[in-house]
């Protein structure tokens, strides 16, 4: 049977192996791992070194971190990871935390609200120093333990109702007036806003003011809404079928909420035999990598993703280091990308 080296003989090593191997105590593995090394011989400090390279010593991080107070853990809970807004968002996120030397546990609720509870539970657990959420609808119960916690917070592009949270995400209001202004200068007449179901997911029901205020402020020009779930992919035909024959002989658009929601638009539109940029206009939320590809390609407003993910994890940043000023939103502007499907 072959000897082992001494020290551990197999898994990984401990600060007591070290300590073993050097032939001195923990206190002074310690003192040379928390920078105290002055207060060695050279002989000691030799020898723990020595130690450290044998057994391929690796201090926990963890736990140095949580020794000094912190850490250096960030959670996100995020909705949909299917999504590319947050997938775009995500990016952002991550290059703050690596410029700032945390470390990123995500979370994915696959838009379920259990999970989100039982992510927020497990972060705690983790000790993370600050969180992230792109929120789907906690219950009273989950906002109650997240303000019990104290736990530096920030929301991304959806707002919980009656809590009290710093925020970041698209000036939703703003985005709607460009967008319907911009499909009004085209000469559509009759405008369908599409989203999934409102409940009081903040994003579409500001998308949707937006849209309204504007609508309103043009005499002669028809505004309709509707709201459908991703999957009921009948129910959309019958929507835009209708809308297209309740508007015959005005010039018609829809707008789509979402990027989800954009693919399954134009996928019904397809179906039922219409073509976006001729016989119908389309101009959805959320820049597509397919947008310019499909047809004459299809407008959409995009969001600065990136900065928008950036932003929220400094925001967390400086609540972590003691930050006590109000409440913030920190609202962007999105970019008007015009293509074929609004122009023809």
């Amino acid at each position: 049977m072959s000897s082992k080296s001494e020290g551990k003989s197999s898994g990984r090593a401990t600060i007591s192996d070290v300590a073993k191997t050097a032939k001195t105590g923990k206190t002074s593995i310690s003192r040379y791992l928390n920078g105290e090394q002055h207060l060695l011989s050279d002989h000691l400090r030799q020898r723990i070194e020595d130690a450290i390279r044998q057994l391929n010593y690796r201090p926990s991080q963890m736990a140095r971190s949580l020794k000094g107070g912190q850490s250096q853990l960030i959670g996100l809970i995020i909705a949909d990871i299917t999504n590319p807004y947050s997938v775009n968002v995500l990016r952002g996120i991550e290059a703050a935390c690596r410029a700032n030397n945390y470390t990123l546990l995500m979370c994915n609720t696959n838009n379920e609200v259990d999970q989100e509870e039982h992510y927020l539970q497990l972060l705690n657990s983790y000790q993370v120093d600050g969180i992230v959420v792109n929120a789907v609808g906690m219950r009273e119960e989950a906002l109650n333990k997240m303000q019990q916690s104290l736990l530096p917070m920030v929301l991304i592009d959806r707002k919980i109702p009656d809590f009290a949270c710093d925020a970041v995400g698209l000036d939703n209001i703003q985005a709607s007036t460009q967008v319907t202004e911009h499909l009004l200068q085209q000469g559509f007449e009759a405008i369908l806003f599409v989203s999934e179901p409102f409940g009081l997911v903040n994003t579409r029901l500001e998308r949707l003011q937006g849209f309204k205020q504007t609508m309103e402020q043009h005499q002669g020009a028809v505004a309709e809404h509707a709201e459908v779930t991703l999957e009921d992919t009948c129910g959309l035909e019958t929507i835009l079928r209708e809308f297209n024959h309740k508007y015959r002989g005005m010039r018609k658009a829809v707008i789509s909420v979402n990027g989800a929601l954009t693919l399954q638009i134009a996928r019904a539109l397809r179906h039922i035999g219409l073509q976006w940029g001729s016989d119908i206009g389309l101009l959805g939320f959320d820049e597509l990598e397919w947008a310019e590809l499909a047809g004459v390609g299809i407008t959409t407003l995009k969001q600065p993703t990136y900065q928008i993910g950036y932003a929220a994890l400094e925001q967390v940043l400086k609540r972590i280091q003691g930050d006590d000023q109000p409440v913030q939103e920190q609202q962007f502007h999105g970019e008007l990308i015009i293509r074929g499907s609004t122009t023809h």
